[in-house]
């Protein structure tokens, strides 16, 4: 029991099922047609008639376990009574588990298939090898790919080829994933993506994250921290889903953040001027605004100054050109200011000065000979004559000696 066998050119048998012979008493023969022979509960050993041939010996019958499949191809064209269906030569289709497959000379068995297990945080992408209706009743055309994510064994069907396994990806409060979309589609949650586009999926949006087949990665984005001491400012930043090119946004922390796609930080993060009392920023207008801290209106190429004790934060429209510090002068110290504007230059002496932003230090130009005294010790130096005096007595004794000798 539960055993077959296949025979080769099987002899002719009537509607009794009786085998036929010839007028010369030889048994008819189905020559190159098979035959599958089954065990009954009351079948008897029988003979193989001349001309007959074991293709197969006894065999067991194939039994199928559960979650997986034998994939048939169909050799010749018949009905099939067990699907109520035509099968036509060339077709393939799925024997599922559990059970015991009887074979049948119009089928051949390709491969028994196993179902692939798709556990917590996982999916399945699938490919159409033909154009198919998928388990969920969606039809699908050839060579197109999707998910399956229900947990639990997924068999494929015949025309369905398993292409990867898919992980999700574990989203948090530091990271982010980055995507670019390969066509136009709507994404998991909703959103029409256009071809080419690119988003950010955020812990906000969804705790994990499974790519889509019709989703690139092209990061996993870091979250940027700014303290309460820290500042920086985006260039083209991203308003509405789009990026507002040429445009800059100030940010100011504290806050956590992540940079949307085409943003980009313009100095990294910077720190927030704390000025003292002997300190100050000269700063530049560089875009028309309105200052609200000194209540005016900055043109372009305006240059002023913020004095301590004061925090400040440059806006967007404003470049720091410099930092300055007070002078501290004593009553015997001075320098030499010069106005950039007027171009006048006046000498301040014993304060502590600071520059303001119309002004620089100017360096005085002096002769050689008065630089040779200032640099000289004015008690164990004071009898020794400079170079150009030594030179001068050294030129009047050679005229003193030519005179002489004359």
């Amino acid at each position: 029991p539960r055993h077959y066998c296949v025979v080769e050119s099987p002899v002719v048998r009537n509607e009794a099922g009786e085998v036929e012979f010839d007028k010369n008493g030889q048994a008819k023969l189905i020559h190159a047609d098979l035959d599958i022979r089954l065990a009954s509960a009351d079948q008897a050993p029988f003979p193989l008639y001349p001309g007959e041939v074991l293709r197969q010996p006894v065999t067991p019958l194939k039994v199928v376990p559960a979650n997986s499949a034998l994939r048939l191809k169909a050799v010749l064209d018949f009905d099939d009574e067990t699907t109520k269906e035509q099968r036509k030569a060339g077709d393939e289709w799925l024997f599922e588990g559990p059970a015991t497959y009887i074979p049948r000379k119009e089928v051949s068995v390709e491969e028994q298939i196993r179902a692939t297990v798709i556990g917590s945080n996982q999916a399945i992408r699938l490919c159409a090898k033909k154009e198919i209706t998928d388990r969920n009743g969606q039809r699908r055309v050839t060579g197109e790919e999707w998910l399956v994510k229900k947990t639990g064994a997924y068999l494929p069907l015949a025309y369905e080829t398993v292409v990867s396994v898919e992980n999700a990806y574990v989203l948090t409060d530091k990271k982010a994933l980055h995507i670019r979309a390969l066509k136009t589609f709507t994404d998991d949650f909703g959103k029409e993506r256009m071809n080419g586009e690119e988003w950010l999926v955020t812990h906000a949006d969804t705790e994990t994250h499974i790519l889509s087949v019709y989703e690139q990665l092209v990061a996993v984005v870091d979250v940027i921290t700014l303290n309460s001491r820290q500042y920086c400012v985006i260039l083209d930043p991203v308003a509405d889903g789009k990026p507002q090119l040429g445009r800059k946004k100030l940010v100011v922390g504290e806050k956590s953040f992540f940079l949307q796609p085409g943003e980009k930080l313009e100095n990294g993060i910077q720190d927030v001027y704390i000025l003292g009392e002997d300190e100050g920023v000269i700063l530049k207008c560089i875009e028309t605004f309105e200052d609200q801290q000194a209540g005016t209106t900055r043109n372009p190429g305006d240059r002023w100054m913020i004095r301590g004790p004061t925090e400040y934060i440059p806006p967007t429209q404003v470049e720091v050109l410099t930092r300055r510090k007070a002078l501290p002068l004593d009553e015997n110290e001075g320098i030499y200011v010069r106005d950039i504007k007027t171009g006048r230059v006046r000498a301040v002496v014993g304060e502590t000065y600071m520059l303001t932003q119309d002004e620089e230090l100017w360096q005085k130009e002096l002769p050689k000979q008065v630089e040779d005294l200032l640099s000289r010790d004015p008690l164990a130096e004071r009898n020794v004559p400079t170079r150009n005096q030594g030179s001068d007595k050294s030129q009047q004794q050679g005229t003193t000696t030519q005179a002489s000798g004359a």
